[in-house]
């Protein structure tokens, strides 16, 4: 099964007349001094964080709308990963009656199905739209490496498409939703790795178009050398730093006398950069979801503990079946 995951995210863009005309203003204390944004809808294989499908356009445009366009990339064994954002009857109708894919998606805490049919594992089926979706309750106990103490414990309601407890136990279907923060990785990588940080440099809508194309598609090239060298090596893509294949790319590319030499010449170099030089196996950690980079540095300032935690995770799901009194997650 080819487990993908979906999510949006925001790019400024130069604040010039033709921009403001296809795309607004962040809205915040600022007025107008923010940069205009545009969205961009991402689908992504979560394996090697190569892109799918993606869409984008005016941010007056919702997220979703965006997301429906990118289910044409869908097919029978795939399995999509999604935040409380696509817990929506469309989406799922599109998704599992459309493309004939499967899905895993956090339960928003206004969402309260109904319960029709219970399950032995303690899990339970309902009925949202057209479709039938498997209920999973679990709690995420996340304890320090070090001394063992309880750093925090959280409680996820998520709903699926693969209704057999046998074949896809709860346990398993909650820890694999983890690599749904895969695409926010890609993400990092295309804002902060490959742009710096910048905004966009082109001043018209159909620069912004061409400028964003040659942004993914240099991140898919190396994506795809990153693939194609670490999987035949049985490397896991992911200890493959995306830094240094941007690096190797770059110094090589200078150094080529021709298209063709360049194209061979940096791939290999690439796979021999990154195989040299692997990251290590991941470990778990647990931070604060705060502001990283808020407005003021001032406000920023505070008793939060930002401290990275070395962790250990379990996960609790019911073992009898769960009461009708419980109706919406957290």
């Amino acid at each position: 099964m080819v487990v993908c995951a979906i999510d949006g995210t925001f790019l400024s863009v130069p604040d010039t007349p033709a921009n403001r005309t296809c795309y607004r203003h962040v809205k915040g204390t600022h007025g107008g001094a923010s940069y205009p944004i545009m969205r961009v809808v991402a689908l992504v294989a979560c394996s090697t964080r190569t892109l799918l499908d993606i869409a984008f356009g005016p941010d007056s445009d919702g997220e979703i709308r965006y997301a429906t366009q990118l289910f044409r990339s869908l097919r029978s064994g795939m399995l999509v990963l999604g935040d409380r954002a696509y817990d929506s009857q469309e989406v799922y109708q599109a998704i599992i009656l459309g493309s004939h894919a499967d899905l895993l998606i956090r339960a928003s805490s206004t969402r309260k199905p109904v319960l029709i049919e219970r399950c032995a594992d303690g899990t339970w089926l309902t009925r949202i739209g057209a479709v039938t979706l498997r209920v999973i309750d679990a709690t995420i106990d996340v304890y320090d490496a070090q001394d063992h103490t309880l750093v925090k414990t959280g409680h996820y309601r998520l709903l699926t498409s693969l209704l057999d407890p046998d074949r896809y136990p709860a346990a398993d279907l909650v820890e694999l939703y983890h690599q749904r923060w895969e695409i926010e990785t890609t993400y990092l990588e295309l804002k902060s790795t490959l742009l710096h940080g910048r905004v966009l440099r082109a001043r018209t809508p159909d620069g912004i178009e061409q400028e964003l194309y040659a942004l993914l598609s240099t991140y898919q090239a190396l994506r795809l050398a990153i693939a194609d060298a670490a999987i035949p090596a049985a490397v896991a893509p992911d200890r493959a730093s995306f830094s240094i294949a941007v690096h190797a790319a770059a110094d090589r590319i200078i150094q080529c006398r021709n298209a063709n030499e360049a194209i061979s010449a940096t791939i290999r170099h690439i796979a021999e950069a990154i195989l040299a030089r692997l990251l290590p196996q991941r470990r778990s950690r647990s931070c604060p979801r705060v502001v990283k980079r808020a407005i003021s540095k001032h406000r920023a300032k505070g008793p939060i503990d930002r401290t990275n935690h070395r962790t250990t995770i379990t996960v609790n799901t019911p073992t009898t079946p769960t009461p009708l009194t419980t109706t919406h997650g957290p």
